[in-house]
């Protein structure tokens, strides 16, 4: 680590009084900071309460190893585990890409706005099975709930693991899911096939959960089984055994993982929230994992 900032600064209490600094000096991890991180780091690092404008000036980067630990080694860290979603990007054999385009552009917003003021607007059209996506009962079964009826809870900050699957397995079965504590935690299985994104070998043959091992998991009592695959079934014929079973049982299904290799097997905490649509039962997230 050999970069530090120094820099002046003025900061207002909401109950009244200020702080002013002077040529001071903080670790920083990379080699530049923007003044609003800079800020936050600044008001964590004193332990300072009822914080109102923080002012930054005469910044600037200095090399120079660092001083001291940072203040909270244990801070949580987040590992982003979504693909991302551009205009066009095709995630399943057959369904087809977003478009991805302007309702309302910059320049046509100067004509709502006062001087000075513009926005835009973004128009998606998409399959729901789009990018990294959660599915529900509902995109299975049509008495089975939809995203509006499913608990937040369900598919957020999860216990969860990671079940790594021998190289060049297809179907993943029951002795992968043998032996680890499975009961209320989510279950994301590592194929490495997220190597394909973007690719047309991505929709050939993939790995998938064997039906076997999907009975197995429901009677585990998983909340949540996800894959770095196209899909968690086998897609080489039109039963959808794996899905009948987990989704049956409101055991949610997170396809189009990715970055699985950065996780550890255990110890972490899984979310993929949707937004909370009537009538849909299969929508993308962001999916991530928290350190």
């Amino acid at each position: 680590m050999t970069h530090r900032v120094q820099f002046d600064f003025d900061i207002e209490f909401s109950n009244g009084g200020g702080l002013q600094g002077r040529d001071f000096r903080l670790d920083i991890d990379g080699d530049a900071i923007d003044d609003r991180a800079l800020a936050e780091y600044l008001v964590a690092d004193l332990r300072l309460l009822m914080v109102g404008a923080v002012r930054i000036r005469n910044k600037r980067i200095l090399v120079e190893a660092h001083k001291r630990m940072p203040i909270d080694p244990q801070a949580p860290r987040y590992v982003d585990l979504s693909h991302t979603i551009e205009n066009g990007t095709l995630t399943h054999r057959g369904l087809p890409g977003p478009l991805i385009c302007d309702y309302l552009t910059r320049e046509a917003s100067r004509e709502r706005y006062a001087p000075g003021y513009e926005f835009q607007i973004a128009r998606v059209d998409m399959v729901v099975n789009t990018g990294t996506y959660i599915d529900c009962p509902f995109h299975r079964f049509a008495h089975g709930k939809d995203w509006s009826q499913m608990a937040i809870e369900s598919c957020t900050d999860l216990d969860a693991i990671v079940v790594r699957a021998a190289p060049d397995e297809l179907a993943v079965g029951i002795e992968q899911f043998r032996n680890r504590e499975l009961r209320g935690r989510a279950v994301l299985v590592h194929t490495g096939w997220d190597r394909h994104w973007n690719t047309p070998q991505y929709f050939g043959t993939h790995p998938f959960v064997s039906e076997d091992a999907a009975r197995y998991l429901r009677d585990c009592g998983v909340k949540l089984v996800g894959i770095d695959a196209m899909n968690i079934d086998d897609t080489r014929g039109g039963a959808r055994p794996v899905h009948s079973v987990l989704l049956e049982a409101e055991i949610l299904i997170v396809e189009h993982l990715t970055n699985l290799a950065a996780l550890p097997d255990e110890g972490f905490r899984f979310t993929a929230l949707p937004p909370k649509f009537v009538g849909v039962g299969t929508f993308p997230v962001r999916a991530m994992a928290r350190l």
